[in-house]
């Protein structure tokens, strides 16, 4: 293999922007962002809108997750859901 090709795993904390749960797990991304993990040691922190912690697959509810405003813009264009009683 030939050197300095691969990437350096390293750990990093995930943050579930939705449920606020976080993990720890080896990755490569690069952030800007630190966290304090449980075991006090300081770690890279990526912030993420969605993981299983929040992901209607794994939870099992259903959940609208609106980052860029697409549902008020939606909304605005075709009107507000009515709820059916």
């Amino acid at each position: 293999m030939k050197p300095d090709i691969h990437p350096n795993y390293r750990p990093v904390v995930f943050q579930d922007m939705s449920s606020g749960t976080s993990f720890i797990t080896r990755s490569t991304i690069r952030t800007s962002d630190t966290a304090v993990w449980e075991d006090g040691e300081t770690y890279p922190m990526a912030k993420v809108e969605i993981s299983s912690a929040s992901h209607p697959f794994f939870t099992g509810t259903m959940k609208i997750v609106d980052t860029a405003g697409r549902v008020e813009r939606f909304e605005r264009r075709y009107g507000a859901r009515r709820k059916k009683a």
